[in-house]
């Protein structure tokens, strides 16, 4: 399966539920990964646990994800 690797940061927890609530839309499978946690990229309680203003990779498991960049550009790093 192709996937592609996105970094991100968010500043703020509304960062963060902004982000949820824009990737919960699209089908395919995500996660993000800062260190050794890997949490499912659609769990907003899961990507807490990650932190704040830190760099996190995002891994989408789609060949096509332009849209997504699209919609989380703000996040991008």
């Amino acid at each position: 399966m192709i996937t592609s690797e996105i970094k991100l940061t968010f500043k703020n927890v509304n960062d963060i539920v902004d982000f949820v609530n824009r990737v919960e839309k699209f089908p395919y499978n995500m996660d993000m990964q800062q260190g050794q946690l890997v949490v499912d990229a659609k769990s907003l309680l899961g990507i807490m646990n990650l932190g704040l203003n830190q760099a996190v990779n995002l891994t989408v498991y789609s060949e096509e994800c332009k849209d997504l960049e699209r919609e989380i550009k703000n996040y991008i790093t």
